[in-house]
């Protein structure tokens, strides 16, 4: 070790100037994948110090469509201080001149120990008490925008009219508001009374807060609530926890997001080796002259490997601190973008993870030219030109190769979170990276062919092109892989993104309702329908009987215990009832009940989400409705399609096991855009306690969080895409030498500088077309495969993204290629050529 420790310091000595390429791309490749760990554990950091203000309290108790009874209630206070909230949507109207104005709004009751933590903010500043005493409100300046209010005046929810008092400004409880189909309505719960919007089946949420003793053990207090009321109709949260859906969000995206990033170190990886082979090409003679003095070959490895350990050492250092300082920097704008608090500051383990996929990705992609740069012979020493042995590495190598392969596959899919997707996006990336291969060869051998025909004579710059192209020691290989992985990254978001948008904008004119109608009490079920029956604009209504209960039990244990954290456990679900399947029904395993059926409860259970879970034929489910457990056997399973936005219910139940429970029906309307606003107004003015959610709007809220997630992953890939450039510009300049040379020839044998510009551009337009080519094939494949398994919608190719992908190629290529160009074009052909001899 002390001969190679001494050589490698040595030869250190003489700066960094071939490695810049290596430096950036390294550095550029941790600092993204660092800098999303820092963003997401800021976040994460932020929601666990804020977890109580965040959830209006140190714990939460949610009840499905009841309030809490005497018992239950004398339960929570016996915990600490409790603050009852009632949630529900409706429609809030204001009539002016004979016209009224409707739309839909959040309402959130409260009582006057509201809120436990935080403060609510109005405009203009008073006390929250004041503003909602009565049958006062407060409002989102939304909604008072939309409605055309002003303090003072009144509005109408249900049955019943208030006043407006002031603009809610800030609602502490609400910084991770989730998916809100309207704007906040706040005021005082006893305020509800007589608008006839809380009755017997009506779809609401009572969340009782609750405020602990200091020092109260979160833990001891669940299971002391659990004792107290032993039917689990409830869904207890804590401040450990204070917004779930938000975290779970985050974590997915940032995880998506390292994956991206780390196929941006895979492209940079492609920089990585280049560097490294073209800094052993250039120490050719050293490594001869080595080897004549009797060094062995593992000296030589050892020497070039404590350099390029080093320089790898120094890249993960700025990658770290450029991953650390960039959120650090940009902490206000992120802050002011995000719906959650966040807590910038350094955060070690992302850091720490980012240096693990570095130190693995630099040593993957610099073993294979280190390993053969030990068998230089010595006889290179007497030969003009230097180059490195070809072949395969040797055993050991390759077995190290493997092993740190599986160990950088294996660390994303241990630390993303998301072992599957992990395990996908390193199988695309392989098989992006042979086709690349392949298509380099093969562009290789074709344009080697295509130069010599007959047909091309004449055409000089384009058979120089070729012949370049196809030539020993080309670029072909280097800049298709090096645009190509970058390309492809691109080319999948885009296909991804340009689906999910094409099927929201296909299946809306075809199959979405124009409304969904919650809250029909059954004495107005009847009049509904008889009313837009004789309505001509009205295609079809569909109604069904609604209740909501939480599935607690499955064949007795615990439903979460045994099933997992499905989204059907997670919180309350649609049960309905019916005497027979309906017409469109396909029962898929099973039979359903006969009609008028009164034998021990039945179930029939949607197929997809009965297989996520596990479910049989014969299983026992107990399901919580309304504080009461019901247990039923699963005797069918049913295709459910929930992309159509019309009724689907994952849990049906036979009449006689819900005879009873309170209950409403809900409703989709299917009829011409035109008339939308006019069925509103009929209904709404008819049964004003009927809640009318517009379909197109919720889409249109869907597609809104769905483009921000788009346009993050973009930014992802874009990065991916920079370091593709950076590693396309150290090809460019590493080729300059030989460009220059080769020009120096042409223009001796009597080129122009026209022509022999034309040939590189031709070159250069060439590569990229075929890297373009193949990003486009491998993102097609990928967003195949997302829009089918992941999104489950009907993939069609976006031609425009695929050819905005080409282009970027071509233009790529070009333009890294110019950036070089003019060393070249300006070089004397007597003064190169002497240099030569």
């Amino acid at each position: 070790m002390s001969p190679a420790l001494r050589i490698a310091r040595r030869e250190l000595r003489g700066g960094i100037r071939g490695f810049r390429v290596f430096l950036a791309c390294l550095t550029l490749g941790i600092a993204a994948i660092a800098a999303v760990g820092s963003v997401r554990e800021a976040i994460s950091d932020g929601l666990d110090r804020e977890g109580a203000t965040l959830l209006g309290g140190d714990a939460s108790v949610e009840l499905a469509y009841r309030f809490a009874g005497p018992e239950e209630r004398a339960a929570l206070e016996s915990l600490g201080t409790v603050a009852e909230i009632v949630e529900f949507r409706s429609m809030a109207s204001v009539s002016r001149a004979g016209e009224t104005d409707r739309t839909l709004t959040e309402i959130k009751g409260v009582d006057g120990v509201y809120p436990l933590y935080g403060s609510v903010r109005l405009e203009p500043d008073m006390p929250l008490a004041d503003a909602i005493a009565g049958d006062g409100a407060v409002m989102d300046p939304i909604l008072i925008d939309r409605l055309g209010l002003a303090p003072g005046d009144t509005f109408r929810l249900g049955t019943k009219t208030y006043t407006l008092n002031a603009a809610l400004v800030r609602e502490p409880d609400n910084a991770g508001g989730g998916f809100d189909l309207g704007p906040r309505t706040l005021l005082r719960t006893e305020a509800l009374d007589g608008a006839g919007l809380i009755t017997p089946g009506t779809l609401y949420e009572t969340e009782y807060r609750l405020r602990l003793p200091e020092g109260t053990d979160l833990d001891a207090a669940e299971a002391r609530l659990a004792e107290a009321m032993p039917e689990r109709g409830y869904r207890w949260r804590d401040r450990r926890n204070g917004a779930p859906g938000i975290q779970r969000f985050v974590d997915r995206l940032s995880s998506f997001l390292v994956l991206v990033g780390l196929a941006g170190l895979a492209v940079g990886g492609v920089g990585v080796a280049a560097a490294v082979r073209a800094h052993m090409v250039e120490k050719t003679a050293t490594i001869a002259t080595l080897k004549t003095l009797g060094a062995e070959g593992r000296t030589i490895f050892t020497v070039y490997a404590i350099q390029i350990g080093t320089l790898t050492l120094l890249g993960i250092v700025l990658g770290l601190a450029l991953g650390a300082a960039l959120p650090l920097v940009f902490a206000p704008i992120i802050a002011a973008n995000l719906p959650v608090p966040a807590t910038f500051t350094l955060y070690v383990e992302p850091l720490a993870e980012a240096a693990l996929y570095g130190a693995l990705a630099a040593a993957l992609f610099t073993l294979w030219p280190l390993a053969k740069a030990q068998d230089i012979r010595a006889a290179s020493l007497f030969r003009e030109a230097g180059s490195i042995p070809s072949g395969l590495p040797r055993p050991i190598f390759l077995a190290c190769l493997a092993g740190l392969l599986a160990a950088l596959v294996g660390a994303a899919a241990l630390l993303s979170g998301l072992p599957w997707l992990s395990l996908y996006a390193a199988g695309g990336l392989a098989a992006a990276f042979v086709a690349l291969l392949l298509m380099a060869a093969a562009l290789r051998l074709a344009a080697r062919r295509l130069s010599r025909l007959e047909a091309l004579r004449g055409r000089s710059a384009l058979r120089l092109a070729l012949g370049a192209i196809g030539g020993p020691g080309g670029e072909a290989t280097s800049v298709v892989l090096s645009l190509g992985l970058g390309l492809t990254v691109l080319a999948a978001v885009g296909q991804i993104d340009t689906n999910l948008r094409g099927a929201i904008a296909r299946d809306l004119p075809e199959i979405a309702p124009a409304y969904f109608m919650v809250d029909i009490q059954p004495g107005q079920i009847d009049g509904f329908r008889s009313m837009l029956a004789e309505d001509p604009s009205v295609e079809s209504v569909e109604t069904a009987p609604m209740l909501r209960g939480i599935v607690t039990e499955i064949n007795g244990e615990d439903a979460e215990s045994v099933a997992g954290e499905h989204w059907v456990l997670r919180g309350d679900r649609g049960v309905t009832y019916s005497e027979t399947p309906g017409p469109d029904t396909v029962i898929t395993a099973g039979e359903f009940w006969p009609e008028d059926y009164t034998g021990p409860n039945q179930i029939s259970f949607a197929a997809e989400e009965a297989e996520e879970l596990g479910l049989s034929l014969g299983d026992r489910l107990t399901v919580n409705i309304l504080g009461r457990d019901i247990e039923g056997e699963i005797t069918s399973f049913r295709e459910v399609d929930f992309s159509t936005a019309g009724i689907g219910f994952v849990l049906a139940m036979n009449p006689a096991a819900l005879e009873g429970a309170p209950h409403t029906f809900i409703a989709t309307i299917y009829a011409d855009e035109d008339a939308e606003a006019r069925i509103l107004r009929e209904v709404s003015d008819a049964y004003p306690n009927i809640t009318a959610i517009r379909v197109r709007d919720a889409i249109d809220r869907v597609s809104e969080i769905l483009a921000g997630v788009a346009a993050a992953v973009t930014y992802g890939a874009s990065a991916t895409l920079a370091t593709g450039a950076i590693v396309l510009l150290g090809a460019s300049a590493a080729g300059v030498r030989a460009r220059t040379f080769e020009a120096a020839v042409l223009k001796t044998l009597g080129a122009s500088r026209a022509t022999i510009l034309s040939s590189f551009a031709l070159r250069w337009a060439l590569l990229g077309l075929a890297a373009g080519l193949v990003a486009v094939a491998a993102g097609a494949g990928a967003g195949w495969g997302v829009s089918r398994f992941v999104m489950e919608t009907e993939f069609r190719f976006a031609p425009l993204s695929a050819l905005t992908i080409v282009g970027l190629g071509i233009l790529g290529t070009l333009l890294a290629g110019l950036a070089f160009a003019w060393p070249p074009l300006a070089a004397r052909p007597a003064r190169i050529l002497r240099a030569r001899e």
